[in-house]
């Protein structure tokens, strides 16, 4: 058994819990998972398929900003045969709106956990990016920061005041975002019954 296709100029909307829908683009086709009894169903587009919850091998929760919407949590599952499927909290609405689903996205990621608990899964709970993909993203960050440095000394050398002004707002903004993504997306390790409140809304 399968969900049924949601038409694609609906709302979507989960119930707490059982089901959950997004659009990960305005050209792709709607996207919805459903926890049912035998297991996590999920439709996207035309395709569609039923994973065992013994079946899911691992999931990961990070946080995902984009330029339209600077809170996007994101979950990415696996199987033990290497099906991957992305679940993101926020959906697209219009060409300028890409709308947050917190509540709806928050309320399946709990429920998808309990079954999996339930249902004796031994899947590898991880939160944050990988240790690679961490790791590069805190040299790139030294390196800014070594070139940030290096400007902000030269403007006060030559007493560049309107630039000194600009490159400590300029920090300032930068460590604002990047500090809360670096922050956020440490990697770890998590359990079924203490999800990372800080990888969810």
């Amino acid at each position: 058994m399968t969900a049924d296709k949601p038409e694609l100029d609906a709302p979507l909307e989960a119930e707490a819990g059982v089901h959950y829908g997004y659009r990960a683009s305005l050209i792709g086709g709607a996207r919805r998972f459903d926890l049912m009894e035998q297991g996590l169903s999920w439709q996207i587009g035309a395709r569609s398929g039923i994973w065992p919850y013994g079946s899911i091998a691992s999931v990961r929760l990070s946080f995902r900003p984009v330029s339209m919407q600077s809170r996007r949590f994101r979950a990415d599952l696996r199987t033990l045969d290497g099906q991957r499927l992305t679940i993101l909290s926020t959906s697209w609405q219009t060409v300028t709106l890409m709308a947050p689903q917190d509540e709806a996205y928050r309320a399946f990621m709990v429920a998808l956990h309990q079954r999996l608990k339930a249902a004796g899964s031994q899947a590898e709970l991880t939160g944050g990016l990988s240790a690679l993909g961490y790791n590069g993203a805190l040299v790139v960050l030294a390196l800014l920061a070594v070139a940030m440095t290096a400007l902000l000394a030269r403007a006060v050398a030559v007493g560049e005041w309107p630039g000194v002004l600009f490159i400590l707002g300029f920090a300032a903004l930068f460590g604002w975002q990047i500090g809360g993504f670096i922050r956020r997306n440490k990697p770890r390790r998590y359990s079924f019954d203490a999800l990372p409140a800080d990888l969810l809304p």
